[in-house]
């Protein structure tokens, strides 16, 4: 259940690309709205994880490396190798590639569900207040004449009410994984070349994070495997596991932008390692 602005519900969780999210208000927010513009994913231009819901494993896995972070192993999409850097948003139009797939969480932005902590099934919608899309002259305003919400915020309010009911089986199925122990600490490595392919220098290492050991998985006891199927966790696991054949797309992406005089080469840009 949501509603506009209602006891003291409560931002949880990760936030990339929120600045200042508050409680959608007909009366704080009255007249403004988004407006997209010419530039229409300027907002996440500079950010490199995105997080992910389960359901959006399998398509991402095409383009993306999936990968887990901190302690509570938060499944994010690679968008670029080091932080200020999307290499999926063209810096020259500001669009995002229109062939790659554009996660739930970009999606649902600058809306945010803010749940309640007396009653975990009742969220308030929440805006980012200080989003470029922003407008007190918008295309999509927020409510009509009669301070209800517009057609547009009615959809966006669907939209974000799937997506938390996404996150909660998401972090589910995360923290069985973690009791099934089976995440190890990866890394990904960068073996820098001359024209020729001829390696030069020492591989350096680009990525260091959480990953599923495909040993472990293996391990499992097949009732647990067929239980893992059968809730589809298994199939996310997969997608993860393919998915991270997919740091070479990454890698040329970032060299083809430096050749265009945009972020630099993969050099020296491991993130930090993930919390234990």
């Amino acid at each position: 259940m949501a509603d506009a602005n209602q006891g003291m519900p409560e931002i949880k969780g990760t936030l990339p690309l929120y600045k200042k999210p508050e409680p959608l208000n007909a009366q704080a927010h009255k007249g403004k709205g988004l407006k997209y513009g010419d530039r229409p994913f300027d907002f996440l231009k500079d950010t490199h994880f995105v997080p992910l819901v389960a359901g959006e494993f399998a398509p991402a896995s095409g383009q993306f490396p999936i990968i887990f972070l901190g302690e509570t192993r938060i499944p994010v999409a690679v968008m670029g190798l080091r932080e200020g850097t999307n290499l999926y948003v063209d810096p020259v139009t500001g669009e995002f590639d229109r062939y790659a797939y554009l996660p739930g969480f970009v999606r649902r932005y600058p809306f945010v569900a803010a749940v309640h902590t007396e009653d975990k099934q009742r969220f308030t919608l929440c805006v980012d207040v200080d989003s470029p899309l922003m407008s007190d002259n918008p295309d999509r305003p927020f409510f009509d004449d009669k301070g209800q919400l517009t057609p547009f915020m009615q959809n966006a309010l669907d939209i974000v009410q799937r997506f938390e009911t996404d996150v909660l089986a998401t972090n589910q199925m995360v923290a069985e994984f973690r009791e099934l122990d089976l995440f190890e600490e990866q890394t990904t490595n960068f073996q820098p070349r001359d024209e020729q392919g001829n390696p030069v220098g020492e591989p350096q290492v680009i990525a260091t994070y959480w990953g599923i050991s495909m040993e472990k998985v293996k391990g499992l006891p097949a009732a647990k495997l067929s239980e893992l199927r059968d809730t589809g966790a298994l199939g996310a696991i997969y997608a993860h596991l393919i998915s991270i054949g997919r740091w070479d797309l990454i890698i040329g992406r970032a060299v083809a932008r430096q050749a265009q005089g945009g972020a630099t080469a993969p050099m020296g840009i491991a993130p930090p390692p993930p919390e234990a």
